[in-house]
């Protein structure tokens, strides 16, 4: 079981329109520079990611460098399930932690994954128990949303793996930065799109990502 202790030390333990149905996405992947014209449409002019907070959450979920726990590997993610957050773990003994939301109700799976795919600007689909779970919010995507700024993916998207089968959960920006620090998703990770255009060059393909329980999570108690 995944412990209280092997998680973060901090110092600070707080707390658009419906598109229409797509066919099939034979148009392939967005050109680099589609892709950079779209991260400057989602990363607020004069961007500090210590400081700016246009979306109107609670600074907390600002990106911070804070101290992690001795014997956490670098590379891996670790989320805090009651504080909503996500740490990266650095090397020197440090962490990046972000803001997230995580998955409403029961959707919420806990559990140690591998990262084995991440994508800029990713296509994405609806799982058939999602559809069949909310079919007016889902079937008319059921052939698949092409990337963009409202894409329900976002800008980046990490992809979480039980060995070599895929979850289908995600570590993703999100086109509703309102959701952060609350429970908003149907099973996935949620970051503001400018915070994963941060954190998504630093994750290796392999690391692993660790979601923990509201029971484990640094915050429990």
């Amino acid at each position: 079981m995944l412990t209280r202790r092997h998680f973060i030390a901090t110092s600070t333990a707080l707390f658009s329109a419906p598109l229409t149905a797509y066919p099939a996405l034979a148009a392939g992947r967005p050109s680099a520079a589609q892709m950079n014209a779209w991260d400057k449409r989602v990363t607020p002019a004069g961007y500090d990611a210590a400081t700016t907070n246009p979306w109107g959450f609670h600074p907390r979920f600002l990106p911070q460098r804070v101290k992690a726990n001795d014997g956490l590997v670098p590379g891996d993610i670790h989320v805090d399930a009651v504080a909503r957050y996500l740490y990266h773990i650095e090397e020197g003994g440090t962490a990046m932690r972000y803001g997230v939301a995580i998955a409403r109700g029961n959707l919420y799976e806990p559990g140690v994954y591998a990262i084995r795919r991440k994508v800029k600007w990713p296509n994405w689909t609806p799982t058939p128990a999602m559809i069949k779970r909310d079919p007016a919010a889902y079937q008319q995507y059921a052939n698949g949303m092409p990337p963009g700024p409202k894409n329900a993916l976002g800008s980046r998207a990490l992809y979480l793996f039980e060995g070599n089968r895929d979850t289908y959960l995600r570590i993703h920006g999100t086109p509703y930065p309102n959701s952060i620090g609350g429970r908003a998703s149907s099973g996935c990770v949620r970051m503001v799109m400018a915070h994963i255009i941060d954190l998504y060059p630093n994750v290796t393909i392999g690391s692993t990502a660790h979601l923990y329980s509201a029971e484990d999570s640094v915050t429990s108690a």
